[in-house]
């Protein structure tokens, strides 16, 4: 992996030597906890101390653990709502590795839900209602993984993996047309399949894509008190093909749109403006972290 980092890093001639990570959600533990807040910060990191003990299921010397003062909060005025995230020391560890292989140095962390939840307030930006008072399902469609996040005013209520993604597409190419994995990925991208693999492998493929978020949806409504979505929004590679918008939204009956994080960024003259947008949907997790604030020097 840090190899791959590595030339990654020289293809896209960036000479930026830090780097920030996310560790993902299911190897992190976030609980919200209230404390007291009239707590100066000495005693904020006491408390923190306390309740990490009770609140992370692991031995604290196996984790890493941080906070963040989120504000009042609204359940009781008196009190301040913490966000505390913790994760394995091997979990961390072992992608701070990866990018030390790449040369490069780790300064964040993060968590991927709250990379998302950054990125998403930027595509929110396109919606209506800018995502207030919306209940909003953002389906991250990768190359293995689907992760449906449910936002609610800007926020993460819910978020869950499942198995499917665009390695579906791949495995069916190569099997139907005898190519290697390669040259699947490439035909993919340039053209020149057989006549047949619109209408026999995409067009099903396309399909399946609608019968997963679907199926996402209704396990997301089966655990919880929102009873409408009002807009989907499709993340991940996969968001790149062509029609799978107006497919969802006729199927789905639900406003949906390509997230372009970048949509109402300038862009800078260095940048193939092109190769970012039709990229854009895949990169809504880099552009998350990106926006962590780094020390003036190491920008």
């Amino acid at each position: 992996m840090g190899n791959v980092l590595r030339q990654v890093m020289k293809k896209a001639s960036i000479r930026r030597k830090f780097i920030a990570l996310a560790v993902a959600g299911a190897s992190v533990v976030t609980r919200t906890i209230q404390i007291n807040r009239e707590f100066n910060d000495a005693e904020i990191v006491e408390q923190i101390e306390i309740e990490a003990d009770r609140y992370i299921p692991y031995p604290l010397e196996e984790v890493y653990y941080d906070f963040e003062v989120m504000g009042v909060s609204p359940k009781n005025a008196d009190l301040m709502d913490v966000l505390l995230s913790a994760a394995r020391i091997e979990t961390v560890d072992m992608r701070v590795a990866v990018a030390e292989e790449a040369g490069l140095k780790a300064t964040v962390i993060d968590v991927e839900t709250l990379a998302m939840e950054r990125a998403f307030a930027l595509v929110a930006e396109q919606l209506p209602t800018k995502g207030i008072g919306s209940v909003v399902a953002m389906v991250d469609i990768g190359a293995t993984n689907t992760v449906l996040y449910v936002f609610k005013d800007l926020q993460i209520i819910y978020s869950r993996d499942q198995v499917f993604g665009g390695k579906h597409l791949t495995d069916e190419i190569q099997r139907r047309y005898g190519l290697s994995v390669e040259e699947a990925v490439a035909t993919q991208k340039s053209g020149g399949l057989p006549e047949d693999y619109i209408t026999e492998v995409l067009e099903p493929f396309k399909e399946t894509i609608v019968q997963q978020i679907s199926r996402a949806i209704q396990v997301f409504f089966s655990s919880n008190e929102e009873t409408e979505i009002h807009y989907i929004v499709l993340a991940g590679g996969i968001a790149s093909l062509f029609g799978i918008e107006t497919l969802v939204q006729n199927k789905m009956a639900i406003k949906t749109l390509i997230g372009n994080p970048f949509s109402s960024m300038k862009i800078s003259e260095k940048i193939n403006k092109n190769a970012l947008m039709e990229e854009a949907p895949a990169l809504m997790m880099a552009c998350g972290l990106a926006l962590r604030n780094f020390d003036d020097d190491q920008n």
